[in-house]
């Protein structure tokens, strides 16, 4: 990529950019909050069907969350839940929100900033219904998932610079079909690997990318659980999956691996099971020691300690770690900045569940924020 960073000089000035410049608004955290572990912030969307919105919700020196506000992405949701991990991402400083309208085909990105959040740009995905999203360093990708709405499956690269999103020319790749059922995209640690998981044909694709920012080889890997969706990467490229199973009762799993700097995956635990049922978010804990599986059938989350090889062990025997509740649906789950709080949307009921995070793993109850759209989707946060 640093053939990009070389070109971003050259991009366009944005009037986005100028107008933040003459205001000198900066780009500070979300009301001033950034100070430690003290405070922070989540974000997610409504995706609602028509006027999709990013919500914001500020969250307490002890972890107890509220409503700040609603801003509007100028573009169109799908009006249900997701069927992937990754649709609103912030940036890794903060201060960059990038979020998917699956309903209209388009990226939109907001600036982060002590007066909330600020649309900077709207463009088209590359393709239909976007939903997951991967950033490294200023080069985005997003995965679209065109064979659900009659179209084609693929993913498309962007150079980030200013608020602003530019297309890669020659950047739109194929999966493994047309319709494939994709759930995320993700970048191994290094960088040099993009990672996109496929439910419905039981696959792993991994994509070597240049310095050019344009993906060259393109393999793909037959996943040892079935159903992949959702998943993490962790240190020494490893990545952690999750196994939804086709939805069947208490048959989740999760599996680790190691990607090589050639795209290669190479097993590390094979479909270590959940107990529970539809195991289909994964999220991380910040320190790497840990990895949680959202079990949307469940109403559950399953936690895993992450041995230094990579190797998964369940924390709890009966495989729930923590419970959102019957009907509850947990889906996208962020751990706050420092590790001391944990948090999962649920769109079968509209909530947002809270817990502290324990340092052996443990996550117990804080509290349950009502109110959010079952068609809530994404889920990001400091």
């Amino acid at each position: 990529m640093n053939i990009m960073k070389k070109d971003n000089k050259k991009m366009k000035t944005t009037t986005f950019a100028i107008k933040m410049a003459g205001l000198g608004l900066g780009l500070a955290l979300l009301a001033s909050i950034a100070k430690a572990e003290d405070q922070g912030a989540l974000f997610t969307m409504n995706n609602a069907a028509t006027d999709n919105h990013a919500l914001i919700f500020h969250r307490a020196a002890n972890g107890a969350i509220a409503p700040v506000g609603s801003y509007a992405t100028g573009g169109d949701g799908s009006g249900t839940g997701l069927p992937s991990q990754g649709s609103v991402l912030l940036s890794p400083n903060g201060h960059w929100l990038f979020v998917c309208n699956a309903g209209s085909d388009e990226i939109s990105v907001f600036a982060v900033s002590h007066r909330g959040l600020i649309l900077a740009d709207k463009v088209s995905s590359g393709g239909r219904f976007p939903l997951s999203l991967a950033l490294d360093h200023n080069l985005l990708y997003v995965l679209n998932a065109g064979g659900l709405t009659g179209g084609k499956d693929n993913i498309v690269g962007f150079a980030f610079a200013g608020g602003s999103l530019e297309a890669l020319p020659n950047s739109s790749r194929a999966l493994s079909g047309d319709n494939t059922g994709p759930a995320q995209i993700s970048f191994a640690p290094d960088g040099k690997t993009l990672v996109v998981t496929e439910r419905m044909s039981n696959l792993i694709n991994t994509f070597t990318v240049g310095e050019d920012g344009l993906t060259t080889e393109h393999k793909t890997f037959q996943s040892v659980g079935a159903t992949p969706f959702g998943f993490a990467v962790g240190r020494e490229n490893l990545i952690f999956v999750s196994e939804a199973v086709g939805g069947m009762p208490n048959a989740s799993s999760a599996s680790s691996y190691s990607v090589s700097e050639e795209g290669e995956l190479a097993v590390i635990s094979g479909a270590v099971p959940t107990k529970q049922t539809a195991a289909c978010w994964l999220t991380a804990s910040r320190n790497g020691r840990f990895v949680y599986t959202a079990n949307a059938g469940s109403g559950s989350i399953s936690g895993f300690r992450v041995a230094h090889n990579g190797h998964l062990q369940l924390l709890d025997t009966d495989g729930q770690t923590a419970l959102t509740g019957n009907g509850s649906h947990p889906t996208d789950m962020v751990e706050s900045r420092g590790g001391r709080f944990f948090y999962s949307l649920n769109n079968g009921n509209g909530t947002i569940s809270a817990f502290y995070s324990i340092p052996n793993g443990a996550l117990h109850p804080l509290m349950v924020l009502p109110g959010l759209p079952t068609s809530a989707s994404g889920l990001a946060g400091q």
